[in-house]
């Protein structure tokens, strides 16, 4: 155990950089100062000592003073040093904590966009800014306090028995009792019951994020936060963790702990009460209360320095538990880049044989699917829900790799292209865009941050941006999400289709771009769809058939796999799954709500 917490303690100081020998010198300086600690209590008992040695004439005590003085700088000095060693330790912690969240985030920015997919943002916050925030304890304060503790238990313990080490032992006492009762906490099979707590904590962060994003569905439909199952489950699982831990597991082993290092001058006394006769028997009565008074001083000693020992093993199972979860980011998949990238010719996008599945899962989410999507081409990815529609567009910008296959844009492998090339000749806009909280103007300059603001204009302008501009109280420059200024769904997603524009990719994917719009934001982004998709190959995702109808070619995926390809008119006449699903959704769009059932209707309202 030994070992591994010091190997977690070198991986942690790794990231402090230049900084790591700060680590040590404080863990010096704190061993000075914790010895520096111990002399105004040797110079108490001298103080006792030279008192009992003239009682009652204590005049005759004349170095009295100058043990005061000797134990009031060497207190300062010990206050001093001990600062400066927490300073020293603070400063590489704090460097060791900055290092861990812009390594994280240096390997976040290497990750797979699918990798954020599958790991929600409040889950990455908890395990790299929470992670990083626990390992400050550790080396801000616990190391120091591990260094000055041992050495001060050293010296203690040496001083237990120079005089007599029955007195000496009945003090150590306490200290035996208390290193058992924190084995008990944290040794043996409880020593990953913290491990279990902190990691309950990804889930609960996880979810709360999810809560928080979905407060408007729950007010709506008058929901409390029971109503959101998964961030119930996960703060009552949080909350059953910890209070198993610290109730069931600490509780009784704490309470022996403190009691009896908080009275260790318990023990003391039975011994003395015991030792006391022969030491009057033979003459040396006064030896003996001197003796006593030693131990009685430095039974306060022990307390201390238990009780740091505690709160270090403590902090430090803390760092380790962090640090699992912060190497659970470090350890990300990482995008890998061609060592001789090759560029794209042209923005033909093939499908050969390709494969892919999802981590964890059983079935591939793509089975063997070859297409093409010729230049300046509009291609539709149809069928039902779970098909393989979302999986392959995201295979195109490298959201993953294949398993095999290959997917090939202007010719060439995704994984040859340079990823800043390939992602500079695609464009997305997805169901969901998200606007940053800052001015439409930037908003929109982020798909290209060197466009000036009249091309900005431009863009919002073709993405039928016009009216949401006039209404805004500071045009472009109104900061979006602060100050009551918010768009409906409908106008972020023109919004991020003027992103789009802006970025003049030559290449399109449009995934479920008009799935929350309202009728009249939806005809509005189909004027920017025909200024966006001009001259540009696109693939476009969706599930509202009559917005394929006139797409070029339309691909049917089900279970992963092809099953059908052509334009509408030779796939209503093929009869396959693309018909009946067209037939079921003129069907569905035909209801409308009778008196007290729903009734079909024909194509001109009239009852069927």
């Amino acid at each position: 155990m030994a070992e591994k917490k010091q190997g977690e303690v070198s991986v942690l100081l790794n990231y402090a950089g230049s900084f790591k020998s700060l680590t040590f010198v404080g863990c010096v300086l704190s061993v000075i100062a914790m010895l520096m600690g111990m002399v105004p209590y040797i110079c108490v008992w001298l103080v006792a000592r030279d008192l009992i040695a003239v009682a009652p004439n204590w005049a005759l005590a004349t170095n009295i003073s100058t043990y005061g003085w000797a134990a009031f700088w060497f207190a300062v000095g010990g206050i001093v040093v001990y600062f400066a060693a927490l300073m020293c330790t603070h400063l590489s912690a704090f460097r060791t904590a900055t290092n861990i969240r812009k390594q994280g985030m240096a390997r976040m920015m290497s990750a797979p966009l699918g990798y954020f997919d599958n790991n929600a943002s409040g889950l990455i916050r908890n395990r790299l800014d929470g992670g990083a925030g626990e390992t400050e304890t550790l080396l801000a304060h616990n190391l120091a306090d591990i260094s000055g503790t041992a050495a001060m238990l050293i010296g203690v313990i040496a001083l237990m028995f120079a005089f007599d080490w029955r007195m000496g032992l009945a003090c150590l006492l306490a200290a035996v009792i208390s290193i058992l009762m924190l084995f008990s906490m944290m040794g043996g099979k409880n020593s990953g019951l913290i491990a279990e707590y902190q990691a309950a904590q990804d889930p609960m962060c996880k979810a709360g994020v999810e809560y928080v994003r979905g407060i408007p569905v729950v007010k709506v439909f008058q929901q409390t936060v029971y109503s959101f199952k998964a961030f119930k489950e996960a703060i009552d699982d949080y909350s059953a963790k910890a209070g198993h831990y610290q109730g069931e597991i600490c509780r009784m082993p704490q309470t022996i702990n403190l009691t009896f290092t908080e009275g260790a001058f318990v023990f003391l006394v039975p011994v003395a009460l015991i030792l006391a006769p022969s030491a009057l028997a033979s003459g040396n009565f006064a030896g003996f209360i001197t003796d006593f008074a030693f131990y009685a001083v430095f039974s306060a000693i022990i307390s201390t320095a238990l009780a740091k020992v505690m709160f270090a093993a403590g902090g430090t199972m803390l760092a380790t538990s962090a640090l699992g979860r912060i190497n659970q980011v470090m350890d990300a998949p990482v995008l890998e880049i061609a060592s001789e990238p090759v560029a794209p010719q042209g923005n033909r996008v093939e499908f050969k044989d390709v494969t892919f599945t999802y981590e964890g899962a059983a079935e591939p989410a793509l089975k063997n699917v070859s297409l093409v999507v010729e230049p300046g081409q509009t291609v539709a990815l149809v069928g039902p829900s779970g098909g393989g529609k979302t999986t392959a567009a995201s295979l195109i910008p490298r959201f993953w790799d294949v398993d095999s296959g290959a997917v090939e844009v202007g010719g060439v492998d995704v994984r040859q292209i340079d990823p800043h090339v390939l992602m500079d000749q695609i464009a997305f806009v997805f169901q969901n865009n998200r606007l940053f909280k800052t001015s439409i103007l930037e908003n929109v300059r982020a798909a290209c941050p060197e466009a000036t603001r009249e091309e900005v204009l431009a863009a919002l302008s073709a993405a039928q941006c016009d009216d949401i501009i006039a209404k805004l109280p500071d045009g472009i420059d109104t900061i979006i999400g602060t100050e009551g200024t918010y768009l409906s769904g409908g106008e972020q997603q023109r919004v991020a289709l003027a992103r789009a524009i802006l970025k003049d990719a030559p290449i399109i994917v449009l995934d479920e771009a008009t799935a929350f719009a309202d009728p009249e934001n939806e005809a509005l982004i189909q004027k920017a769809f025909a200024t966006l998709m001009r001259d540009r190959t696109v693939i476009m995702i969706a599930h509202r058939l009559s917005t394929v109808v006139g797409a070029d070619k339309i691909v049917v995926l089900d279970s992963g796999q092809m099953v059908e390809q052509g334009t509408h008119g030779e796939l209503i006449a093929a009869n396959g799954l693309y018909a009946r699903m067209w037939a079921d959704y003129n069907q569905a769009v035909q209801w409308r709500i009778g008196v007290g059932t729903l009734e079909p209707t024909t194509t001109d309202g009239k009852e069927a």
